[in-house]
Parts: structure tokens; sequence; C-alpha cells
């Protein structure tokens, strides 16, 4: 229970590795509000029938949308000490030459994976400054590091996230607000199994680990939890890659 009564915002939370980051929250004491763009009242109610984790709609590229989620954390549970910013445009996506992506997906990519970490780190700022404390985990990928082809707009996001999480680090540090991503392997989630185009990259994937096996979301939760936890109390601006020994930097 190392994060008893703390309380977690963890967007994208209803599907894919969110659904493991919410379980393993509660079951480590946190109260958990999730937000997402698909319904996860179902699972909010099997997390906990002690309402210690709530669901609500959330568009992660809106402003306003996060600031409401971060709104019902406040006032169910009394403050917001941990956000993970998850939500991200990713299992959906078709691999392709740059040259042949749509703006219209560009855009979506950028609004999500991006300005969806700036919203979220927007509407925490001004709770967790006033609290004095706090913990941003935002969510990226080791693609940014191999320059992975065929996905360039989600390649350029995470890179993205990587440059938030130092930049951010640095101006709410005074705060002794801790920001720091993680940058998951390949991992089998229920989102990724159900694209096949996405799936064609977990050959090439297992060849280049040192561990020669599948990334399950469970593989991810440990790393969570100590980045949540006080066990990381001086450590800011961060990425703790977890990919089984693929991207060595």
């Amino acid at each position: 229970m190392r994060l008893k009564d703390k309380v977690a915002v963890i967007t994208g939370g209803a599907a894919g590795i969110g659904r493991h980051y919410c379980a393993r929250l509660v079951e480590e004491g946190a109260c958990v509000v999730i937000g997402d763009i698909v319904d996860g009242q179902d699972f909010a109610n099997q997390l906990s029938s002690a309402g210690r984790a709530l669901f609500r709609f959330v568009d992660v590229s809106n402003f306003d949308s996060v600031q409401s989620l971060v709104s019902t954390a406040v006032e169910r549970f009394g403050g917001v000490d941990i956000l993970v910013n998850n939500a991200a445009v990713f299992a959906s996506l078709t691999p392709r030459p740059f040259e042949e992506i749509s703006e219209s997906e560009w855009d979506r990519v950028m609004a999500v994976n991006v300005k969806g970490v700036w919203n979220g780190a927007r509407a925490v700022r001004a709770q967790m400054q006033a609290q004095g404390a706090g913990r941003v985990i935002n969510i990226t990928s080791p693609l940014f590091h191999k320059g992975t082809p065929g996905l360039m707009h989600y390649v350029a996001s995470k890179g993205a996230v990587i440059g938030i999480t130092r930049s951010l680090a640095r101006e709410m540090g005074a705060y002794g607000v801790c920001v720091n991503a993680i940058a998951p392997g390949l991992t089998l989630s229920d989102t990724l199994l159900a694209n096949p185009a996405i799936q064609y990259q977990r050959e090439a994937v297992m060849s280049s680990r040192a561990l020669k096996r599948d990334q399950m979301p469970k593989d991810l939760e440990g790393t969570l939890v100590f980045l949540a936890s006080e066990e990381s109390g001086f450590m800011t601006g961060q990425t703790l890659i977890v990919d089984g020994g693929s991207a060595l930097i």
C-alpha cells in the first residue's frame, strides 16, 4: 500500500495499458479518477465497490474537459497527488510512409499525444503548487530513440513528450513536484491486439530485445508505482525505458 490515501488522475485509463495502471494504483491504496473517451464506468465499479475509483469522459485535447476531470478529483477526494498522462493515439494507427499520412491524422495525433500532456499539466499545476507536492508521469515511447519508420507522427509526438517532461520538471520543481516519464516498449494490451496493422512490428521488436519475450502490461506497473511513490522523491526530468532492452541508450 505504497500509495495509501493518494489521489491519482489517469487519462486513457479505461482501455489498454491504462486499465492496468488504474488497477495497480487502486491496489496500492490510491483513489483513482479515470478519464477516457471510451466508457469506463463498469471498469471503475469493478475496481472499487467503496467508491475509490471514479470514471469521467474526457477529451484531453480540450483543456476545459481536462480541467473538469481534475476538478472532479479535487471535489471528491480533496486533491490530486498523481497525474498519469497516458491518453494517446497509437493502436488505431496504420503504419505508412510519412508522405501518405493525412493532415487530419497528423493533427489528431499531435492534439492528443502532445497537447493532451500539456493540458494535463496545466490542469493540475495550481493544485499541486498549493499542496507543495505532486507527481506527474508522462507516457512516451522508445520509438523516439529508434526513429521507427511508418509512424513519423507518433514518433514525433512521443519525442515532444520527452521534451515536455524535461521542461516541466524545471518549471514545477520549485513546487516540490516531480515530473518523469515512462517509455513502454510494444506492449500486448487489449487495444494493441485488436489492430493487426500494429502487430506486424511484434517479431522485429522481439528480435531486438535483450529479454526475448513479449511485453505485457504488468511489466510496466512496478515502474509506475515507483514514480508515483516517495521512493522516487528526488528524481525528476527523467525517462525510464521499459522495453526488455530493445532501445539501449
